[in-house]
């Protein structure tokens, strides 16, 4: 009596090794020639089994090593978009991205995977902080222990969260233990490094949340791949009114002192003068980085991005931009304000001038917390940053920012907003006020992000 072949399938080191010929070629498999097998990366494990399923062979599939995952359910009554959100993602074969506003709640979205497909999961976050959070999160939602990779732990359960870094030094070695991944702020995840904990995981399910999917250059096509492409979107608007507060965006113009119109006008000059000189355009992000890697042996070119920066520095500085925002604070006593810059010597200076809690990378993730905790609880009622509140932090709830600089960058902008949209106890509107120096670069600069 003839049988069919049988054909280990297991998982080695960050691949799925196919032991066995079966006649015919396989996806992303590839031959080996030191173990004699077929190896595939472990993100195509789902590829992999589903080619072999049709074929006339016996496959041993021990590709998982789950262990045990107790009964899951939590207290949240997921809302419709919420619901639809899921539904989508399980309607895309349990892969792909989630794009909803910050504030939203991506992380109850994520909480009704785990719930729906009881199986060991794994949460990749960017920052202890976020790390922290969804510890704490998943330990008030569900009764069993939480793991964690990352913050001076590394301990693993059927409910583990891991930083992006601990993720990427331990993937090969977890990349069996969990039947989904949840890559939080997974935008991250186009970074070169970053990929490789995707690369070699071999759990079939993988959700992805973020506020903005799409990077600057292009890497979220290479996330699509490994995460899977965007399953479900919302932008502000979609929800702002209903599970978000009515926002407003204000755009407030100041001027430069002449004094500082001069200082611009000249480091402004000695850029745009190389730039025709040499017959250098910057139509991309690219161009830039190869302005920078030529400045590394051209004295000019190195002269002109010091004085792009000088320039920069000066229009984000602008001293009519401190005066107007003394005026906002004037007009908000009673709200609860966060002030965003660029640069880490003015929110120092912004804190001295007027007394506000001051968080910057310089900031200890003690202080930070403790600052965080006082603006929740309403000892403090505004707080100035430098960037570190884009995203990765769990920011208390706000009514009012104020954007004094930032880039171009759309996520940035989207993140700032975010911070201000929770819906208020008393049905209020969120307002966002942006200072642009006028007839500076910095117009420019606003309307990219926008």
């Amino acid at each position: 009596m003839l049988t069919s072949p049988c054909f280990p399938l297991t998982y080695d080191d960050g691949t799925i090794r196919v032991d066995g010929d079966p006649g015919t070629p396989l996806p992303s498999v590839e031959r080996d020639p030191r173990s004699e097998s077929g190896r595939a990366p472990g993100y195509e494990y789902p590829r992999v089994r589903d080619a072999l399923r049709p074929l006339s062979v016996d496959v041993d599939d021990r590709v998982l090593d789950l262990p045990t995952v107790p009964p899951l359910a939590s207290s949240y009554e997921l809302r419709e978009y919420q619901r639809e959100a899921l539904d989508e993602w399980e309607a895309a074969d349990r892969r792909g991205v989630v794009e909803l506003p910050t504030g939203s709640g991506k992380t109850v979205i994520a909480i009704g995977a785990m719930e729906r497909l009881a199986t060991p999961t794994l949460v990749v976050i960017p920052t202890i902080d976020l790390l922290n959070q969804w510890r704490e999160e998943l330990e008030t939602e569900f009764d069993t222990p939480i793991g964690q990779l990352g913050g001076g732990e590394q301990r693993i359960e059927p409910l583990t969260v891991a930083t992006y870094d601990s993720a990427y030094l331990r993937a090969d070695e977890l990349g069996d233990r969990f039947g989904l991944v949840v890559f939080d702020e997974v935008h991250h995840l186009g970074g070169e490094g970053y990929r490789d904990i995707a690369r070699l995981l071999a759990a079939p399910a993988r959700l992805g949340l973020t506020a903005t999917f799409e990077r600057p250059d292009g890497a979220h096509e290479t996330v699509a791949e490994l995460v899977g492409s965007k399953a479900y979107e919302l932008d502000v608007d979609d929800l702002a009114g209903d599970h978000l507060a009515p926002y407003d965006i204000k755009r407030i113009e100041v001027e430069l002192t002449p004094e500082e119109r001069d200082r611009y006008e000249e480091q402004q000059g000695i850029f745009t003068d190389y730039l025709r000189s040499s017959n250098i355009q910057l139509r991309s992000g690219s161009d830039y980085q190869k302005l920078v890697k030529r400045s590394g042996n051209d004295p000019e070119a190195r002269r002109a991005l010091l004085a792009k920066q000088r320039a920069r520095e000066v229009m984000m500085n602008a001293d009519s931009k401190v005066e107007r925002l003394a005026a906002l604070l004037d007009r908000h006593t009673d709200d609860r304000v966060i002030v965003f810059t660029a640069h880490t010597d003015l929110v120092y200076r912004l804190s001295r001038r007027f007394l506000l809690p001051a968080i910057t990378n310089e900031t200890g993730a003690a202080e930070r917390r403790e600052i965080l905790e006082r603006f929740r609880e309403g000892t403090y009622s505004r707080v100035v940053a430098a960037n570190v509140l884009d995203e990765g932090v769990d920011v208390p709830d706000a009514n009012v920012a104020v954007v004094l600089s930032g880039s171009g960058s759309e996520r940035e902008f989207t993140q700032r907003l975010g911070r201000v949209l929770r819906p208020k106890a008393d049905g209020g509107r969120a307002i966002m006020y942006e200072l642009v120096t006028e007839e500076t670069a910095e117009e420019r600069v606003a309307a990219r992000r926008r």
